[in-house]
């Protein structure tokens, strides 16, 4: 499985094993101001490492509502299932960069990571908690 953390600058991404028991951290694309999502390179990175499902984070606002950023993840999710024939579920992402924070902390990282690797960490949060659920019956994929 895929996770895919969308950002208006960077988008992080992060690979399970072959189980689905553990998420890791894969890469982090960086977006051109003015240019679109990196499709390609996110189907190539698919392809390659026989993704069966993709896990977008939904950058819900506060009250959980979807916003532009939203709108923006669930496009590129979109694109991905059609470039890439695999399913994509949508999974609430607004504590994964505190997750990622508070899990690069607990390694023992003292100064702030940097930005790139939180957004990697980022997918990690937001692909666990979404392997987790599925093992325990919240959520199959």
């Amino acid at each position: 499985m895929l996770a895919v953390d969308w950002g208006s600058k960077r988008i992080g991404l992060a690979l399970s094993d072959p189980t689905r028991l553990i998420a890791q951290p894969l890469l982090t694309l960086t977006r051109r101001p003015n240019h679109r999502p990196p499709v390609a390179a996110i189907a190539t990175l698919a392809a390659r490492h026989e993704v069966a499902h993709i896990v977008v984070g939904l950058p819900l606002d506060e009250e959980g509502e979807e916003g532009e950023a939203a709108r923006q993840a669930r496009a590129l999710g979109e694109a991905l299932a059609g470039r890439c024939g695999v399913g994509v579920t949508y999974r609430d992402e607004r504590f994964s960069t505190v997750t990622a924070l508070r899990a690069a902390r607990s390694a023992g990282v003292k100064d702030r990571a940097s930005r790139a690797r939180l957004d990697q960490m980022a997918a990690v949060a937001i692909l666990q908690g979404y392997l987790d659920a599925a093992r325990a019956g919240a959520g199959a994929a």
